[in-house]
């Protein structure tokens, strides 16, 4: 059988990695040509394999969805809500996952502009946050240029499908299947009883407004500071071109992760 042409990405400030990887270099190597890691040249890859956290998978993503590589996600943090697999698990699975047709999941993400500047994908979410000195904002909000009510508050989070269990789940938006066509549009702390989290089409496109800013209001995408934010600016919002394919672990699924790792619907004790 061909071996199947694998980078190897990794986040080199965890302790663990360099054992995760030797192992994964031992146990996959009947199956796997492990390419010299170099990002800014991909092309003879088939599959990345990303060890770390989240945060890892979230930094490499975009980059790979851009270049059509499936990403295969190995945890060595805490959460790892994305990363499928542990070392032992991806090795188990090896027969499935390096093979012409491995299980994928289709993640959407979105792309965010400033203005007319150039375009950045959010695989997680984009967040407009209230910044120093942390007084309400003013947003005006458009969904198909058709005009929404004004929000007041300390920013809003629109998320992608995979992002929902992130900083959306944590102000109360909803979670959304992954593989489903939606984004979530939800507000940070919104001045009214009546603001609630929207579900929009994978195909909306979202304006808004900054009629009202701190000098510490900015857009935040996937964690990272992205721009500042101030008052006349726009943020456009529209479903990326590109999706990213997360290779899933054929032994668990999506509910199991919840129940597991967010302890869904866990009785208090």
């Amino acid at each position: 059988m061909e071996q199947c042409p694998v980078i190897l990405l990794a986040d080199r400030s965890i302790s663990s990695v360099d054992e995760i990887a030797s192992s994964l270099i031992d146990g996959l190597s009947d199956l796997v040509e492990f390419l010299p890691t170099d990002e800014n040249d991909l092309s003879k890859a088939n599959l990345a394999i990303a060890i770390g956290g989240d945060g890892t998978l979230i930094n490499h993503g975009p980059m790979l969805a851009e270049r059509g590589i499936p990403l295969v996600g190995v945890n060595s943090g805490k959460l790892g809500f994305l990363a499928k697999f542990d070392a032992e698990s991806l090795i188990k699975q090896r027969e499935a996952i390096f093979s012409d047709s491995p299980p994928t999941l289709e993640a959407m993400m979105l792309e965010v502009t400033v203005d007319k500047e150039e375009s950045t994908i959010a695989m997680n979410e984009a967040m407009i946050a209230a910044g120093n000195p942390f007084r309400i904002l003013e947003l005006g909000l458009s969904i198909n240029g058709v005009p929404a009510p004004l929000l007041h508050g300390d920013g809003i989070i629109l998320s992608t499908p995979i992002g929902s269990t992130a900083h959306n789940a944590s102000v109360g938006g909803p979670i959304v299947d992954p593989s489903a066509n939606a984004f979530v549009l939800t507000p940070v702390a919104a001045h009214s009883l009546a603001i609630r989290p929207i579900v929009l089409d994978s195909m909306a496109q979202v304006t808004v407004d900054i009629l009202q800013a701190n000098e510490g209001t900015s857009l935040v995408i996937d964690g990272k500071v992205h721009s500042g934010l101030k008052e006349g600016m726009q943020v456009h919002v529209q479903r990326s071109e590109h999706t990213l394919s997360i290779v899933l672990n054929p032994s668990s699924t999506y509910w199991n992760t919840l129940v597991d790792k967010l302890h869904w619907a866990a009785p208090p004790g």
